[in-house]
């Protein structure tokens, strides 16, 4: 048997497993790193994160990313070329995280790695008949096993597709596993660059289990301020938008997308909600001459109306769901005010609750899902178009 086989197998024998997951979002800030030590599996799966950190990148790195991101026309060489460069680069972070724990690659069983998207395509965007559901994700996982010396699982997203989903959220799974609690119907809200949850209810019925985007979180304001403010890449405690009023009308041609609209669970991405869908929200409303405060005080309310209005079609208004909180827009104050004013009947707390580090959270899923993959007894999700009930991600080996 090649040995590093049978060094895979016993890894599967331990009662416990020490797996770096990894988390690199449509924001681009940087890799969260988080190294769990995992016991069990399924519903009795048992997770300690022991060291985490996001390490940012660079300026130039983002640039390189950003030129091939959620375009159609992307120069194709480019994309090729930062399939490797993405993989060596995150290579080389997670060494560097390890030894500033003090530690070994040898010391680490797996690395669950999620890569970086560049373009996400479900039927529900492309539209084209003949055409399935896609998605690509970047950062090589031969190259991240073969640089760290480490067996790496990657390109989670593709056996979902493959099974009948979209290829996300996939949050669904950890958080059922992790997350879920008898008595007590639970939100686990994560607002990344798109917003997404995953419904757990109490009677924790797999079958009735869901995890959906809802629309933006953090990207529209993002894209935003990188364009318009040199140097910015984010609105930091949201004091561009809070220095702005709303435009009804504005907000009002932003809600239009038929996506918002649509049923649950369901994806999108950047290439749905950019720019160019602001400016032609603000030609309809005749807006393009209004501040850009006022554009970015728009914008985080957008964000905000469309996960209210979600959480509230799940739920009604007078439900009093707990909602967890995860994700770069826990951190923006006005958008938090403005969930909490609006669901005032829910009770709002972050993952850091269930011992998990919000920042860390999206990180911790994806070691869980390598996890499963690795030891797991399939869940049974039921029969439900777009939750396929299936163990993700390719094996990588370093030798």
């Amino acid at each position: 048997m090649n040995a590093t086989w049978e060094k895979f197998f016993q890894i599967i024998q331990q009662p416990e497993r020490l797996i770096i997951g990894l988390m690199s979002g449509t924001s681009m800030d940087g890799l969260d790193i988080a190294l769990c030590a995992v016991r069990g599996s399924g519903t009795a799966t048992q997770v300690r994160l022991v060291e985490f950190k996001t390490v940012s990148y660079s300026n130039e790195f983002k640039a390189e990313v950003k030129s091939i991101f959620s375009k159609r026309d992307a120069d194709l060489q480019m994309v090729c070329l930062m399939n490797e460069k993405v993989g060596l680069l995150h290579a080389e972070m997670i060494l560097e995280a390890i030894a500033s724990w003090g530690l070994k690659p040898s010391d680490i069983d797996v690395i669950a790695s999620h890569g970086q998207t560049i373009f996400h395509a479900p039927k529900s965007l492309h539209r084209l008949d003949d055409y399935p559901n896609a998605t690509l994700q970047i950062g090589d996982g031969d190259h991240i096993a073969v640089k760290t010396g480490i067996i790496t699982i990657a390109d989670f997203r593709q056996k979902h597709i493959a099974a009948g989903g979209e290829g996300a959220p996939l949050a669904v799974y950890g958080d059922y596993l992790l997350f879920s609690k008898k008595g007590e119907d639970r939100i686990m809200l994560n607002i990344g660059g798109i917003a997404n949850f995953t419904y757990l209810p109490g009677d924790n019925d797999a079958a009735k289990v869901f995890s959906t985007d809802v629309g933006p979180g953090n990207t529209l304001m993002d894209q935003f301020v990188q364009q318009h403010y040199k140097g910015l890449y984010y609105d930091g405690d949201a004091r561009i938008a809070s220095a702005g009023m709303v435009n009804e009308q504005l907000l009002a041609e932003l809600m239009q997308s038929e996506f918002l609209h649509a049923g649950f669970p369901k994806t999108t991405g950047p290439e749905l909600f950019n720019l160019e869908y602001l400016a032609q929200a603000q030609a309809r409303s005749k807006t393009e001459h209004i501040s850009k405060e006022d554009i970015m005080a728009t914008l985080c309310r957008f964000s905000a109306d469309v996960i209210i209005n979600a959480i509230e079609k799940c739920f009604g208004k007078a439900e009093t769901p707990s909602i967890f909180i995860s994700g770069g827009g826990m951190h923006n104050p006005l958008l938090l005010k403005q969930l909490k004013t609006a669901l005032n009947n829910a009770s709002f707390f972050s993952t850091d609750e269930l011992e998990i580090n919000p920042d860390a959270k999206e990180a911790v899923l994806f070691a869980v899902l390598a996890n499963e993959t690795m030891v797991g007894g399939k869940t049974n999700f039921g029969d439900r178009e777009g939750v396929p009930s299936v163990f993700m991600g390719k094996v990588c080996l370093p030798e």
